[in-house]
């Protein structure tokens, strides 16, 4: 089990591909933005088709971006939110903290989960939707319950191990994550409002692209 470091920035020895940055906003900035997040978001419950039957996806969710960030799978068309004034303030930061880090990145587009407890989840995938491209840089940050991100390998040993990712916490999937590996955050005993924001770039030219979910 993997707990997160004192250090500012993990390159977790299980994969190079992936960074954790335990520290974004501060401590105090962040909790004041999960409450408005959560309260003034209008989040959604889509229902998914999945072998043929429609379910209501585990938890509650909002995709947010740039007007032409939009994608369409499972029969669904989503269409982005304007972009909330606290989610451009955590990309900017992301970016900047990234740019720190050396790395560049450009994020259009975000996905937002809910999870009320530890019992709303997602399942194991891979964020390899077409309008992505065929190597996204994916940058997710944490407000709430600290959660383990479950990941494994796609081939080999197929090994699982946990990222833990904190309150205020930054973890980059860099290129190459979502061919590699899977990651699901799985149902614990652990109370407490979480909500994640996945930061993407979305190319246009693949928006329209009917993909199958990713869950």
């Amino acid at each position: 089990m993997m707990r997160p470091s004192p250090l500012p920035c993990d390159i977790l020895l299980r994969s190079p591909l992936l960074q954790r940055f335990t520290t974004l906003l501060g401590e105090s900035t962040a909790s004041t933005i999960l409450e408005r997040l959560d309260g003034e978001l209008d989040w959604q419950q889509p229902r998914l088709r999945l072998y043929g039957r429609e379910h209501p996806i585990p938890r509650r969710q909002v995709w947010m971006g740039d007007s032409e960030a939009h994608y369409r799978y499972s029969g669904h068309d989503f269409q982005p939110a304007l972009w909330h004034t606290d989610v451009a303030k955590i990309r900017d930061a992301t970016i900047a903290r990234l740019a720190a880090a050396g790395i560049t990145a450009t994020f259009n587009s975000a996905l937002l989960n809910r999870y009320e407890n530890g019992e709303e989840r997602m399942g194991w995938h891979s964020d390899n939707e077409t309008e992505l491209g065929p190597d996204p840089l994916i940058a997710a940050v944490s407000l709430g319950a600290e959660r383990p991100l479950r990941m494994r390998w796609r081939k080999g040993s197929r090994e699982a191990f946990n990222v833990w990712l904190p309150h205020d916490s930054l973890l980059l999937m860099g290129h190459g994550v979502q061919r590699q590996l899977h990651h699901a955050l799985l149902p614990r005993q652990i109370p407490g409002l979480r909500i994640s924001l996945t930061f993407r770039y979305v190319a246009s030219q693949a928006a329209n692209v009917d993909t199958a979910p990713t869950e």
